[in-house]
């Protein structure tokens, strides 16, 4: 186990249902410790949030997939703090009563880099809402809270996360939209070998409220397509930023990730 002191932590667990009993639920089902990181030389930090499961147990992705509890990160409270970007290590694929899931187990680092809104020290205060899941599913809430100026130094910790995060390609996919009763339909192609019979895509509108559906995904000698519908909380068609697209492309035990798309 990655064993590091815990700046402060409190978590509740909510469930889910009225079936859910407490004695379902471990008292250790999750633990979050804040790792302070380092400085870089434009003057970022690199932290992370380290998430401890208990045996069986496994949280989601930032997109779970066909299905699960999206994280969710509150950073009211925080001081001196203008913005944070998340490096998302490859998650797992799992089967989670026949629909396909992305995730984590056990130990996870959840590497993120941080901008200060104004020279000296950043404090971080955090609530982030997250899915557990084992053979019942819970959302839980974990706050932490701490000075990123005790960070000491390159951690290794960090360091192997963040050498696990999807590699990315520079070329923008080919993309084509069409009006839907609630929103837009995005096909996206791309000419890239193949990962093996199980590559799947995932297509998402981060920094958005956009929900993104499972992609349909086809292949044309080295062209795959990915198909998906894009709908906004309001569900109507809207004008379709292409920068702001993203598509993962998962299979053979590895990750590729495109950002931005063309017309």
């Amino acid at each position: 186990m990655i064993r590091h002191a815990a700046l402060t932590l409190l978590i509740a667990v909510v469930p889910c249902s009225g079936s859910v009993r407490a004695q379902d639920v471990p008292d250790d089902v999750i633990r979050a410790d804040l790792l302070p990181g380092w400085r870089n030389p434009d003057g970022t930090r690199t932290a992370a949030l380290h998430l401890s499961l208990a045996p069986g147990w496994h949280t989601y992705w930032r997109s779970p997939g066909e299905a699960g509890i999206p994280p969710r990160f509150d950073w009211t409270g925080s001081r001196n703090l203008a913005s944070v970007a998340f490096r998302w290590p490859q998650p797992q694929v799992f089967d989670q009563n026949g629909l396909r899931t992305l995730g984590y187990t056990g130990e996870v680092i959840l590497p993120f880099d941080v901008t200060a809104a104004a020279d000296g020290p950043i404090t971080l205060n955090a609530t982030i809402d997250l899915g557990v899941c084992d053979t019942i599913c819970v959302p839980v809430t974990v706050s932490v809270t701490g000075d990123l100026s005790q960070g000491s130094g390159r951690d290794p910790a960090i360091l192997a996360a963040i050498d696990t995060v999807p590699a990315r390609r520079d070329d923008l996919a080919g993309c084509s939209i069409e009006p839907i009763r609630d929103g837009l339909r995005l096909t996206m192609r791309v000419d890239t070998a193949s990962l093996g019979p199980d590559e799947f895509t995932v297509i998402e509108m981060p920094g958005t409220e956009i929900w993104a559906s499972t992609s349909t995904d086809t292949r044309s000698g080295a062209t795959l397509s990915a198909v998906a519908d894009l709908v906004p909380p309001d569900a109507q068609p809207f004008a379709l930023d292409r920068s702001r697209v993203r598509m993962t492309l998962f299979g053979g035990g590895k990750a590729v990730e495109i950002n931005g798309c063309k017309g």
